[in-house]
Formats: C-alpha cells, sequence, structure tokens
C-alpha cells in the first residue's frame, strides 16, 4: 500500500489532474441551443443587465459563485510558498464549498508587489462573484486587505482563516466552558499566537461574552502587555495591564488555553498550572500545542480540542464556511457581519446537543456520540450542518438589513 504522501499526490493527479472541473447547467445540443446561448440570443440578458445589474443574479450563474482568492503567503502550516503552490489548497476549498453546500467556486491565485495591487486586483473582478472568501493570507496584511475589500465590493467578502476559524472555535469553546460549569465572562483565557486566527477568534469570544481583560495572547515575544512597544493595532487591542511576561506566568490558575501558533509549545507542567476542570484547545496543524495523549496523562479534567480529525472536538473551518456563504447568498447579502457570525457559532453549538443521526456514526466511525467532554462539536459530515447554519445566517443578514432578499421560504434548503 503506497504511503500516505504519494497517496495524496495520486489523488490530484488522477483520474485527472486537479479537484474542480467546469459543467454545463442547461444544454448545447442544438443549433437553437447554440443560438440561445451566445449569439445572438445572448444579447437579450446582456440588454437587461445593462439596464440593471440586479439582474446579473436572474440570468446568470453569480448568485451560486465564490471566488476562492490568495496570495499564497500563508499556505496552510507551510508558509510564504507563492500563489501557485497555494492552488492545491485553493481547489480544495472549492471543492468543499460544491460538496458541502452546492456552491460553484473557482480558486484565483494572485501575484502583486504591494498589498494595494492585490486590493485592486480582487476589487476589479469582484463583480463577477456572489462572494469572495479570502484565503491563506498572511497577517498583518490581510487585516486591511479584508476591511478595504469589505469597504469596495458590494458583495460578501469574508478571510475563512480569520472569521470561520473563529466562529467553529467560539462556538466549541461556549459548549466547553458550559460543560465544565465555567462562565464565559469569568473565565481567564490564554491565547498562544496573535495572527489573524488568533485576534478574529478573541474578539468573537469578546462579542459572546468573554472579558477583554481577562484575556492574556502571546506572541514570540510573551505577553502582549501596555509597556512594549511596536505593537501591531490588533495586537495593540490585547495588550494587557500586567506584570505577567511568560506562558506559565499567564496560566497559573487560567481556565481556557487557545493555540493558534505552533507544535508542541505548551509543556506539561505549564497546563498543570491551570485552573481545574480547564478547557485546552491546541489547534496548530497539523502538530498541536500539546498531544492529546500527553495533556490527558497530566489532566484527568480538561477537555481538549485539537485542529486534526483523528482526535474528538475537531475545530475544522468546514463546519461553518460553506453554510454562512450559502445563507449570505441565497439572500443577496451585502457582508457578512457580526450578527450574522454569532447566529452561525448559535447555530453550530445547538447541533451538537442533539440526538446524532446514524448515518453521520457511520461516516465518522464512531459508535456513540454524545454532547460532553469528547463531543462538542458537530462532524463536518452531519447533514443538519448546512440548513441550520445557512437559515441562522439568511435570517440574521435579513434582521441586521444588510441582504437584498428580505424572506425566505419555510421549506429552504430541505431537500439540500
Amino acid at each position: 500500500m503506497p504511503d500516505f504522501r504519494q497517496q495524496a499526490l495520486d489523488y490530484h493527479e488522477f483520474p485527472k489532474p486537479g479537484k474542480i472541473s467546469i459543467e454545463l447547467t442547461t444544454s448545447a445540443d442544438t443549433v437553437t441551443d447554440l443560438a440561445l446561448a451566445y449569439s445572438p440570443g445572448v444579447a437579450e440578458p446582456v440588454r437587461e443587465i445593462a439596464a440593471d445589474p440586479n439582474a446579473a443574479y436572474k440570468y446568470t450563474a453569480k448568485g451560486n459563485l465564490v471566488a476562492v482568492i490568495t496570495n499564497g503567503t500563508a499556505i496552510l502550516g507551510l508558509g510564504n510558498l507563492g500563489p501557485l503552490a497555494s492552488k492545491p489548497v485553493m481547489e480544495g476549498k472549492a471543492l468543499l464549498f460544491k460538496h458541502f453546500a452546492g456552491i460553484d467556486s473557482i480558486d484565483i491565485e494572485v501575484k502583486h508587489r504591494t498589498t494595494e495591487e492585490f486590493i485592486n486586483t480582487v476589487a476589479n473582478i469582484a463583480d463577477t462573484f456572489g462572494g469572495i472568501n479570502l484565503e491563506d493570507i498572511k497577517a498583518p496584511e490581510c487585516f486591511e486587505i479584508e476591511q478595504e475589500l469589505i469597504k469596495r465590493c458590494k458583495i460578501p467578502v469574508f478571510h475563512d482563516d480569520q472569521h470561520g476559524t473563529a466562529i467553529v472555535t467560539t462556538a466549541g469553546m461556549l459548549n466547553a466552558l458550559e460543560i465544565q460549569g465555567k462562565k464565559i465572562g469569568e473565565a481567564i483565557f490564554v491565547c498562544l499566537g496573535a495572527g489573524a486566527a488568533a485576534v478574529a477568534c478573541m474578539e468573537l469570544l469578546i462579542k459572546c461574552g468573554a472579558m477583554r481583560e481577562k484575556i492574556y495572547m502571546l506572541d514570540r515575544k510573551g505577553v502582549i502587555h501596555t509597556r512594549r512597544e511596536e505593537l501591531t493595532p490588533h495586537k495593540a487591542l490585547f495588550a494587557n495591564n500586567t506584570d505577567k511576561r511568560t506562558l506559565e506566568d499567564v496560566l497559573e490558575g487560567a481556565d481556557v488555553f487557545l493555540g493558534l501558533s505552533g507544535p508542541d509549545l505548551l509543556p506539561p507542567e505549564a497546563l498543570r498550572l491551570m485552573a481545574p476542570n480547564p478547557v485546552v484547545f491546541a489547534c496548530s496543524n497539523p502538530d498541536p500545542e500539546i498531544k492529546p495523549e500527553l495533556a490527558h496523562a497530566v489532566r484527568d479534567d480538561l477537555i481538549m480540542a485539537t485542529g486534526r480529525s483523528d482526535y474528538p472536538n475537531q475545530v475544522n473551518n468546514v463546519l461553518c464556511f460553506p453554510f454562512i456563504f450559502r445563507g449570505a447568498l441565497d439572500v443577496r447579502a451585502s457582508v457578512i457581519n457580526d450578527e450574522m457570525k454569532v447566529a452561525a457559532v448559535e447555530a453550530l453549538r445547538s447541533i451538537s446537543k442533539e440526538p446524532v443521526p446514524e448515518k453521520v456514526l457511520i461516516a465518522s466511525q464512531s459508535k456513540s456520540l454524545i454532547f460532553g467532554k469528547h463531543y462538542i462539536i458537530p462532524k463536518p459530515m452531519d447533514p443538519r450542518l448546512c440548513k441550520r447554519i445557512a437559515t441562522a445566517v439568511a435570517k440574521a443578514a435579513i434582521a441586521s438589513g444588510v441582504a437584498k432578499i428580505e424572506s425566505i421560504p419555510e421549506n429552504y434548503l430541505d431537500n439540500f
């Protein structure tokens, strides 16, 4: 049997190179079909769209088309390997959009010299699409890129490394804290890592009740505190007025550890310093900040989550981003705002508390999944995710005034 590396290469090469293709949605078999599809028939929808740009949603695939766009500066855990090297990842994202939410997606890899050049490139092609998923763009540039594109584009722009990670992390974290008998407003958080995902996670947790003054964030230089100089604006938001400087200092008595950094950076002796019944999310991929076996050997009272599929409680962005876009596209939302993100969090965490369908147990190779320490978040193959999250997001978009369509049918996505 070939090793995993060769299996992965073969998967991408055969039966045809890549993971996505384009399919026709209408007939093209006769002379009449071709006359309607192109010249002269195509002129009719062209005129309609010229008169009313919203007609593009009626006569083209725009409303179900998402661009997955990157510059390849932060590819998975591999770093800055350039735009072309990121193409397999972006194709994979397109595969997930289609498989889990029926959304057509195309990957776009951009070469650029300046951040402004990247922003201009994306803004200039945005009208082609119903939404834009930014991916694998390094911090701090990713913050400026997303914020500027949200201002300039009339469609949802969503940096999944930030907000997808934040939504899934927050849903799992709220459930874990509930199980451990801890209130989010009283919990002390330690976040190891200060990049895009870390900042987005902590901001969303704050929106859900965490107290900023009870958050300690660390980067490569240690604790981010108010007496440090040359902090980026996003790090400065988490500068704590404290004399604590090391990971061990801030972990003493902490309720939560969130790792979005690198492998094996949480020593077992530091884990022992945490408060009773701690929550540990070690989300570095592919190797977590502490291996679950080691963490459980040190503490038998913790709840543990990682980014890996071979351990319980996987924090996986696929649990939310296809369905957030599904809901946003279906009501033609202009943005994906905080109300929509929180709605996704609540929908995601609620599914975990319900009986798990038999086919999910089979697909996940699980004998039993019951809400508790080893099941705080749904499995990616759960068929309830699409309808529940997309519906919640669509309703939140309508309620917050960012949707062009102001109602969804009662049987919305019943047949998905």
